[in-house]
Protein backbone atom coordinates (compact mmCIF):
# COMPACT_ATOMS: atom_id res chain seq x y z
CA UNK A 1 0.00 0.00 0.00
CA UNK A 2 1.02 3.50 -0.85
CA UNK A 3 1.80 5.64 2.65
CA UNK A 4 -0.36 9.22 2.54
CA UNK A 5 1.69 12.10 4.37
CA UNK A 6 -0.60 15.13 5.09
CA UNK A 7 1.17 18.20 4.37
CA UNK A 8 0.14 21.71 6.34
CA UNK A 9 -1.79 24.22 3.85
CA UNK A 10 0.04 27.26 2.85
CA UNK A 11 -2.29 30.01 2.87
CA UNK A 12 -2.30 33.29 1.12
CA UNK A 13 -3.69 36.32 3.33
CA UNK A 14 -4.18 38.76 -0.17
CA UNK A 15 -5.74 36.28 -2.38
CA UNK A 16 -7.24 34.31 0.55
CA UNK A 17 -6.46 31.18 -1.03
CA UNK A 18 -4.47 27.82 0.08
CA UNK A 19 -1.77 26.73 -1.90
CA UNK A 20 1.43 24.46 -1.55
CA UNK A 21 4.85 24.42 -3.31
CA UNK A 22 5.85 21.33 -5.67
CA UNK A 23 8.66 21.05 -4.59
CA UNK A 24 6.81 19.77 -0.76
CA UNK A 25 4.66 17.04 -3.15
CA UNK A 26 7.43 15.91 -5.66
CA UNK A 27 9.71 15.07 -2.83
CA UNK A 28 7.09 12.67 -1.74
CA UNK A 29 6.16 11.36 -4.69
CA UNK A 30 9.73 10.62 -5.71
CA UNK A 31 10.34 7.97 -2.85
CA UNK A 32 6.96 6.40 -3.83
CA UNK A 33 4.60 8.25 -1.40
CA UNK A 34 1.43 10.21 -1.79
CA UNK A 35 1.51 13.69 -0.67
CA UNK A 36 -2.16 15.32 0.66
CA UNK A 37 -2.29 18.81 1.49
CA UNK A 38 -5.01 19.40 3.91
CA UNK A 39 -7.29 21.68 4.34
CA UNK A 40 -6.96 24.91 7.10
CA UNK A 41 -8.98 23.56 9.58
CA UNK A 42 -9.95 24.01 13.60
CA UNK A 43 -13.06 21.24 13.05
CA UNK A 44 -11.46 18.78 15.53
CA UNK A 45 -13.28 16.23 13.75
CA UNK A 46 -11.86 16.61 10.18
CA UNK A 47 -8.41 16.28 11.96
CA UNK A 48 -8.48 13.33 13.37
CA UNK A 49 -9.87 12.08 10.18
CA UNK A 50 -6.76 12.79 9.01
CA UNK A 51 -4.85 11.73 11.73
CA UNK A 52 -6.07 8.18 10.86
CA UNK A 53 -5.74 7.94 7.46
CA UNK A 54 -2.23 9.64 7.09
CA UNK A 55 0.91 7.43 7.95
CA UNK A 56 2.75 11.15 8.67
CA UNK A 57 2.43 14.81 8.66
CA UNK A 58 4.67 17.26 7.03
CA UNK A 59 4.89 20.51 8.56
CA UNK A 60 5.93 23.37 5.64
CA UNK A 61 7.04 26.69 5.82
CA UNK A 62 4.54 30.03 5.36
CA UNK A 63 3.61 32.11 8.29
CA UNK A 64 5.48 33.61 11.27
CA UNK A 65 4.73 31.61 14.37
CA UNK A 66 2.45 33.77 16.65
CA UNK A 67 4.44 34.85 19.93
CA UNK A 68 1.13 33.57 21.46
CA UNK A 69 1.61 30.14 21.35
CA UNK A 70 5.10 30.80 23.10
CA UNK A 71 3.74 33.00 25.57
CA UNK A 72 5.31 36.33 24.65
CA UNK A 73 4.23 39.98 22.94
CA UNK A 74 5.01 40.13 19.35
CA UNK A 75 7.15 42.89 19.03
CA UNK A 76 7.58 45.22 15.71
CA UNK A 77 9.52 42.59 13.68
CA UNK A 78 7.75 39.83 14.12
CA UNK A 79 6.19 39.00 10.84
CA UNK A 80 2.40 37.66 9.55
CA UNK A 81 1.00 35.18 11.29
CA UNK A 82 -1.82 32.91 10.81
CA UNK A 83 -3.78 32.01 13.99
CA UNK A 84 -5.67 28.94 12.19
CA UNK A 85 -3.10 27.57 11.29
CA UNK A 86 -0.95 27.44 14.41
CA UNK A 87 -3.95 25.97 16.14
CA UNK A 88 -4.63 23.56 13.79
CA UNK A 89 -1.05 22.29 13.63
CA UNK A 90 -0.89 22.49 17.62
CA UNK A 91 -3.80 19.80 17.73
CA UNK A 92 -2.23 17.98 14.42
CA UNK A 93 1.44 17.86 16.26
CA UNK A 94 0.63 16.79 19.52
CA UNK A 95 -1.92 14.17 18.71
CA UNK A 96 0.60 12.92 16.23
CA UNK A 97 3.24 12.62 19.27
CA UNK A 98 0.76 10.88 20.93
CA UNK A 99 -0.24 8.23 18.81
CA UNK A 100 3.86 8.13 17.82
CA UNK A 101 2.88 9.25 13.70
CA UNK A 102 5.96 10.01 12.03
CA UNK A 103 6.45 14.21 11.24
CA UNK A 104 9.07 16.40 9.77
CA UNK A 105 8.73 20.13 10.36
CA UNK A 106 10.49 22.30 8.21
CA UNK A 107 11.61 26.04 8.06
CA UNK A 108 8.56 26.97 9.90
CA UNK A 109 8.12 23.18 10.93
CA UNK A 110 10.57 23.27 13.17
CA UNK A 111 10.15 26.80 14.71
CA UNK A 112 6.66 25.29 15.24
CA UNK A 113 8.06 21.57 16.55
CA UNK A 114 9.80 24.11 19.18
CA UNK A 115 7.14 26.13 20.52
CA UNK A 116 4.43 23.68 20.66
CA UNK A 117 6.52 21.72 23.87
CA UNK A 118 7.58 24.67 25.46
CA UNK A 119 10.61 26.33 23.83
CA UNK A 120 10.97 30.09 22.42
CA UNK A 121 12.17 31.79 19.00
CA UNK A 122 13.44 34.59 17.78
CA UNK A 123 11.23 36.95 16.42
CA UNK A 124 13.65 38.14 13.78
CA UNK A 125 17.15 37.23 13.28
CA UNK A 126 18.38 40.46 11.89
CA UNK A 127 17.45 42.25 15.02
CA UNK A 128 17.96 39.74 17.68
CA UNK A 129 20.73 37.27 16.48
CA UNK A 130 23.30 39.74 14.53
CA UNK A 131 25.79 36.91 12.68
CA UNK A 132 27.84 36.85 9.50
CA UNK A 133 26.09 34.26 8.20
CA UNK A 134 23.37 34.69 5.52
CA UNK A 135 20.10 32.90 6.86
CA UNK A 136 17.88 34.37 4.49
CA UNK A 137 19.66 33.70 0.95
CA UNK A 138 18.54 35.01 -2.17
CA UNK A 139 17.58 32.42 -5.74
CA UNK A 140 18.35 29.99 -6.51
CA UNK A 141 17.65 28.11 -3.43
CA UNK A 142 19.62 24.80 -4.58
CA UNK A 143 22.71 25.92 -3.75
CA UNK A 144 24.48 25.79 -0.26
CA UNK A 145 24.17 29.28 1.87
CA UNK A 146 25.87 27.98 5.13
CA UNK A 147 27.19 25.15 6.90
CA UNK A 148 25.81 22.64 9.47
CA UNK A 149 27.80 20.56 12.02
CA UNK A 150 25.90 17.12 12.51
CA UNK A 151 25.98 16.14 16.52
CA UNK A 152 26.87 12.05 16.24
CA UNK A 153 24.73 10.52 18.85
CA UNK A 154 21.76 11.47 17.29
CA UNK A 155 19.27 9.73 14.44
CA UNK A 156 20.65 12.60 12.00
CA UNK A 157 24.11 11.75 12.08
CA UNK A 158 22.73 7.96 11.48
CA UNK A 159 21.35 8.98 8.36
CA UNK A 160 23.86 10.96 7.22
CA UNK A 161 27.18 9.44 8.23
CA UNK A 162 28.65 12.94 8.00
CA UNK A 163 30.16 15.56 11.05
CA UNK A 164 29.16 18.73 8.78
CA UNK A 165 26.57 19.40 5.31
CA UNK A 166 26.29 22.71 3.39
CA UNK A 167 22.53 23.69 3.49
CA UNK A 168 20.16 26.14 1.56
CA UNK A 169 18.41 29.33 4.22
CA UNK A 170 15.65 30.77 3.86
CA UNK A 171 14.56 32.58 7.31
CA UNK A 172 13.71 35.24 9.35
CA UNK A 173 13.25 33.24 12.88
CA UNK A 174 14.63 30.37 14.65
CA UNK A 175 14.79 28.76 17.55
CA UNK A 176 15.72 30.29 21.01
CA UNK A 177 15.13 28.19 23.60
CA UNK A 178 15.25 24.77 23.06
CA UNK A 179 12.18 22.79 24.00
CA UNK A 180 12.59 20.21 26.87
CA UNK A 181 11.34 17.48 24.42
CA UNK A 182 13.59 17.59 22.05
CA UNK A 183 17.69 17.20 21.26
CA UNK A 184 19.74 19.18 18.92
CA UNK A 185 20.97 17.32 15.49
CA UNK A 186 22.59 19.89 13.78
CA UNK A 187 24.33 23.28 14.30
CA UNK A 188 25.15 26.19 12.14
CA UNK A 189 28.47 27.94 12.20
CA UNK A 190 26.82 30.94 14.03
CA UNK A 191 25.61 28.38 16.92
CA UNK A 192 22.00 28.68 15.47
CA UNK A 193 20.21 25.54 15.96
CA UNK A 194 19.01 24.40 12.81
CA UNK A 195 17.84 20.77 13.38
CA UNK A 196 16.20 19.01 16.09
CA UNK A 197 14.30 15.55 16.92
CA UNK A 198 12.35 14.09 19.82
CA UNK A 199 14.29 10.80 21.19
CA UNK A 200 11.91 7.79 22.21
CA UNK A 201 9.67 8.25 19.03
CA UNK A 202 9.62 6.63 15.42
CA UNK A 203 10.37 9.82 13.82
CA UNK A 204 9.43 13.81 14.86
CA UNK A 205 12.29 15.63 13.81
CA UNK A 206 12.57 18.83 12.12
CA UNK A 207 14.86 20.96 9.84
CA UNK A 208 15.54 24.67 9.07
CA UNK A 209 16.46 24.36 5.90
CA UNK A 210 14.49 23.59 2.70
CA UNK A 211 14.81 20.39 0.94
CA UNK A 212 12.12 21.05 -0.81
CA UNK A 213 14.56 23.38 -3.25
CA UNK A 214 17.48 20.98 -3.10
CA UNK A 215 15.99 17.37 -3.44
CA UNK A 216 16.79 16.36 -7.20
CA UNK A 217 20.24 18.06 -6.76
CA UNK A 218 21.49 17.45 -3.29
CA UNK A 219 21.88 13.39 -2.08
CA UNK A 220 21.37 14.50 1.83
CA UNK A 221 18.20 16.41 1.15
CA UNK A 222 17.49 12.74 -0.47
CA UNK A 223 18.69 10.99 2.45
CA UNK A 224 16.67 12.90 5.08
CA UNK A 225 13.47 12.68 2.99
CA UNK A 226 13.59 9.04 2.97
CA UNK A 227 14.17 8.38 6.31
CA UNK A 228 11.34 10.23 6.96
CA UNK A 229 9.03 7.99 4.38
CA UNK A 230 10.88 5.04 5.34
CA UNK A 231 9.36 5.59 8.96
CA UNK A 232 5.61 6.76 7.96
CA UNK A 233 3.22 3.26 8.01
Amino acid sequence: MKKVIGLMPLYDDEKESYWMLPGYMKMLEAEKAIPMMLPLTENTDELDYFLEICGGFLLTGGHDVSPSVYQVSPKPWCGQCCTARDKMEGYILKRAVEQDTPVLGICRGIQFMNVCFGGTLYQDLDIEYKSSINHHMKPPYNRTAHQVAIQKTTPLYDVLKKEKIGVNSYHHQAIRDLSPEFEVTAIAEDGLIEGIYMSGKKYIAGMQWHPEFSYETDENSKKIIKSFVDAVS
